[in-house]
């Protein structure tokens, strides 16, 4: 049985309230109206965990939806004796945020991002176009390879978005990514 967290669209049908026992022994019987209220009274906490690690509000709802997946799964593993729930719920955020940032996807992530804003924070304008011409970037950049030369062109002399890059070229998002990424990293070699 999958079970579907975006439960926003959804309300209890009454409003049902629980002890934390028997919440845990709902959860742990799978009832679906149980983790309903948890995600319902316990997402706004816990969400505020997971922040603290991710700033990306994208990333940081994956991570939410992660961590009620791992609760569903992991309930019978709750022990009592060692805590209250929520400090089970906070503990597990807070690995699960971890993980994530160690994660070599998110590092990926994360380098492609700042290299957005890199790119995005450069101005493009007449007079700056001037400029790149006087120091001959764009000599130098029709030295690079072939797929760097066509990946910045059409991102920076074209201003062409990386969505409208990889639908121009055919290619994967993440390949002009790297693409963009691994020719500036060519050109500042070039310059130093």
């Amino acid at each position: 049985m999958r079970l579907n967290f975006n439960i926003c669209i959804y309300f209890l049908k009454e409003q049902q309230t629980y002890t934390e026992d028997a919440l845990v022994a709902a959860l742990r019987n799978q009832d679906n109206d149980a983790y309903k209220y948890l995600y319902l009274h316990y997402r706004g906490a816990l969400f505020s965990v997971i922040s603290q690690f991710i700033t990306d509000v994208e990333i940081a709802n994956d991570v939410l939806q992660d961590l009620f997946v791992a609760v569903y799964k992991n309930i019978d593993k709750y022990d009592e004796s060692k805590g209250r729930l929520f400090t089970w719920l906070h503990t597990l955020a807070r690995n699960t945020s971890i993980n994530t940032t160690r994660s070599k996807n998110f590092k990926s992530q994360q380098k492609n991002e700042s290299l957005s804003n890199f790119v995005s924070s450069l101005d493009v304008s007449n007079n700056s176009q001037q400029n790149i011409n006087l120091i001959g970037l764009r000599k130098q950049v029709h030295l690079l390879r072939e797929d760097y030369k066509n990946v910045l062109e059409l991102s920076y002399y074209n201003g062409y978005t990386q969505e409208e890059i990889a639908q121009s070229l055919e290619i994967p998002i993440g390949t002009v990514k790297t693409r963009l990424r691994n020719a500036l990293i060519e050109l500042r070699k070039q310059f130093v």
